[in-house]
């Protein structure tokens, strides 16, 4: 096959369309299994008690606030507590299955849940970055963003988890792979 047959020809397009979701699989997979240790370990101690957790944990927490001026995850708000109970208890158990579709590659029964996962953290997300940019956070007991750029700075921790949820969604909407409706033969 010359170099028209590895893109350009005619069954190297039906290849690429084929291969074309793989890459964003792996991503997803990645995301999703990176997902468990940082909800588990870091995003809960929002939640739970203080001394639940190993200090070294607490420690790791208190370092990432300081260092991104990140208040809400040592004095959460009640409606980021609120994200965090469904990160918990709607997106946790969910993020051992999802990547164990995107791993597996392929499995067009993650569709539907995929779309409701990202559109659910997409919408929180929005929620947050608007906080971190329109929040006066000088009445913070912990140190809160100041300047612009430090707000961006802590936009940047937060934008990877609206963005590739987004991708997630517009993948499993728009990808041919994902959206294709298997017509049943009647009988």
């Amino acid at each position: 096959a010359g170099p028209r047959g590895a893109v350009g020809g005619p069954h190297g397009a039906v290849a690429v369309m084929a291969a074309g979701p793989r890459w964003r699989e792996r991503l997803f997979a990645l995301y999703f299994l990176s997902h468990i240790p940082i909800t588990v370990l870091i995003d809960l101690q929002a939640l739970l008690p203080a001394g639940l957790h190993p200090p070294v944990l607490t420690e790791l927490l208190q370092r990432y606030a300081a260092a991104f001026r990140d208040p809400m995850m040592l004095q959460p708000p009640e409606w980021f507590k609120a994200f965090i109970v469904c990160e918990a208890f709607l997106q946790l158990p969910f993020f051992p299955v999802a990547a164990y579709a995107f791993l597996k590659g392929g499995c067009r029964w993650i569709r539907t849940p995929a779309i409701i996962y990202s559109a659910h953290v997409a919408t929180t997300l929005f929620a947050i970055l608007a906080h971190i940019l329109f929040h006066d956070f000088s009445k913070s007991e912990h140190l809160g963003p100041q300047t612009q750029r430090e707000r961006l700075i802590l936009l940047s921790v937060y934008v990877p988890y609206l963005l590739i949820p987004l991708l997630i969604l517009f993948t499993m909407l728009y990808n041919p792979h994902y959206n294709h409706v298997e017509k049943r033969k009647r009988k």
